[in-house]
């Protein structure tokens, strides 16, 4: 019998380039400021980064989306795992009644323990199924507020990358910390996230 699928619960990739509709800032005489200063302060303001691991953790739709989908792994688990017993059961009583069976008894019962097998087989498959589509659903939604939230954020704030990173799939192998932008996205999502539900039970 094949397990059920596992949650991947991957990590959200935030990685987007949004374009900035910036005034154009006041002009200054080129002897007061040094011009590759000012280039180097500007590059540095337009790239920053998300750590994807943190947001896995504090995120809360993220958390219940990945506490709704493990209660359903579970219970799809329970169901399959009592049909099991219930098959189990009546083929050790075929077994054990077998040799006083009819002929036509002992054909009638190995044909409902097929039958009951493929169930069980089927079972399986369209639970996992459902699961994997679910997850894949749910967690496109997550990715999709995100993204929206940091469209919104990096126009206002300029950026124009904002990168991931993880411990567990390390693209960037460095970035100072003054580039780590993932308390305030955290903290703006989750709000965003409590407005909404707030909105919804009224």
């Amino acid at each position: 019998m094949n397990k059920l699928v596992k949650l991947t619960l991957g990590v959200v990739a935030t990685a987007a380039i949004v374009s900035c509709n910036q005034q154009a800032s006041k002009e200054t005489p080129a002897s007061s400021t040094p011009a590759t200063s000012t280039q180097e302060v500007a590059k540095e303001e337009k790239i920053v980064y998300v750590n994807s691991d943190s947001l896995s953790e504090k995120y809360q739709y993220y958390k219940d989306v990945r506490t709704k989908l493990e209660a359903k792994v579970k219970k799809a688990q329970n169901d399959l795992q009592a049909k099991g017993q219930a098959y189990q059961r009546e083929l050790a009583e075929y077994q054990q009644k077998g040799g006083t069976m009819s002929a036509t008894e002992r054909q009638a019962t190995e044909e409902r323990l097929v039958r009951l097998q493929g169930d069980l087989g089927r079972m399986d498959q369209n639970a996992s199924a459902n699961i994997a589509q679910e997850e894949q659903t749910e967690f496109s939604k997550v990715y999709s507020a995100v993204t929206e939230y940091l469209k919104k954020h990096s126009e206002e704030k300029g950026y124009k990358l904002v990168l991931t990173y993880s411990k567990t799939n390390p693209t960037v192998l460095y970035a100072e910390p003054s580039m780590d932008i993932t308390k305030q996205v955290i903290d703006a999502l989750n709000k965003e996230y409590s407005d909404k539900n707030a909105s919804a039970k009224k």
